[in-house]
């Protein structure tokens, strides 16, 4: 239970410190901030990946953003789809496409209702898709898909790479410690 907490620990650090370099660099349509949940989510499986994605919110919205907290309920969906499929499925680089791919759109299901319920229609003005957005709101769409397509585009950029970045960290730790990752091999064959 020790390394599982030191693990939650690391995940929600690296969720924070990625997301916290890339807002700082004004890195447009990428975020990363949830590089730790989809990790996390792999290792230590679905309830911990929401906990992480959960915590990881509360925490940022703590020391930086309280609005950050309002999204806890996508990174928590998202720490649960990603746990719940690598459980069935390795999560090798196309797997972390699709999975990518499906986050991209669960995810700005979840965040644009909130954003538009909370804060407003002018809230969501606030990313590297905001040129995007005016575009669309001022050619007659209607609020949510002016709200939403956006969001869309960033998440399928940034959920993409976050999980093709996280599928090439678990290759490298599974090609120099295969024994962990094996699930064929026996732990007497690991003490032998």
């Amino acid at each position: 239970m020790k390394i599982k907490s030191i693990m939650l620990v690391i995940c929600i650090a690296v969720n924070i410190i990625l997301g916290t370099l890339v807002q700082t660099l004004n890195i447009p349509l990428l975020f990363l901030d949830t590089v730790g949940t989809i990790f996390g989510s792999i290792t230590l499986g679905p309830f911990f990946g929401a906990l992480i994605g959960g915590c990881s919110n509360i925490i940022l919205g703590i020391i930086s953003n309280p609005t950050s907290i309002s999204y806890a309920f996508a990174n928590i969906a998202l720490g649960f789809i990603v746990g719940f499929v690598s459980k069935k499925r390795r999560f090798d680089y196309k797997q972390a496409c699709v999975v990518g791919l499906i986050l991209a759109v669960i995810c700005p299901l979840i965040s644009t209702p909130i954003s538009l319920y909370l804060y407003g229609y002018e809230s969501v003005y606030n990313s590297g898709s905001d040129l995007l957005l005016k575009v669309i709101s001022q050619s007659g769409k209607i609020i949510f898909s002016g709200a939403f397509i956006p969001r869309l585009v960033s998440n399928i950029f940034d959920k993409v790479l976050s999980c093709l970045f996280v599928a090439l960290i678990l290759t490298k730790l599974s090609q120099k410690y295969s024994y962990i990752f094996n699930k064929n091999i026996s732990k007497s064959d690991i003490t032998s």
